[in-house]
């Protein structure tokens, strides 16, 4: 019996625990080069070194850069459910708590808030586990386009 299309990507995440990740079908996740920590339906958690190239002028993680990781994650989340349609981000959604430095390992994790027939609605805390710190939140509605 053939794997369904979730359990053929699933299947690559689990693959990938425990080791940071550099051929995933998103590019940009290979530049952030995450460590997958645990991969489920509607779940996933990964690591993130901070690189110098990911801060701003005042060596802190860039928001830009905080946002990415928020957004592609939210999106391998949807990948990983294995949902014949596709789907694009409509808004993103970030409150910033607190900063992150070069050498800090944060850690995101993204979850399904709420799943509608054309909507998705997931969201993705990113957490700086050494002071026990969340640094940021984000919520974002993906559109169902087919």
């Amino acid at each position: 019996m053939e794997a369904s299309l979730s359990e053929q990507r699933l299947h690559f995440f689990r693959q990938q625990i425990g080791k940071v990740i550099n051929d995933s079908p998103s590019n940009f996740m290979n530049w952030l080069a995450p460590e997958m920590i645990k991969a489920e339906h509607g779940v996933l958690v990964c690591k993130y070194t901070i690189r110098k190239e990911m801060t701003n002028p005042y060596q802190i993680l860039h928001g830009g850069v905080t946002a990415g990781i928020i957004d592609d994650l939210i999106g391998a989340t949807i990948y990983v459910m294995g949902l014949n349609d596709r789907y694009t981000t409509v808004n993103n959604y970030i409150d910033y708590f607190a900063p992150a430095a070069e050498g800090d390992e944060i850690i995101a994790e993204t979850s399904v808030v709420k799943r509608g027939k054309t909507i998705l609605n997931l969201q993705c805390e990113v957490f700086l586990p050494s002071k026990k710190r969340l640094i940021a939140r984000g919520y974002s509605n993906m559109l169902n386009i087919g």
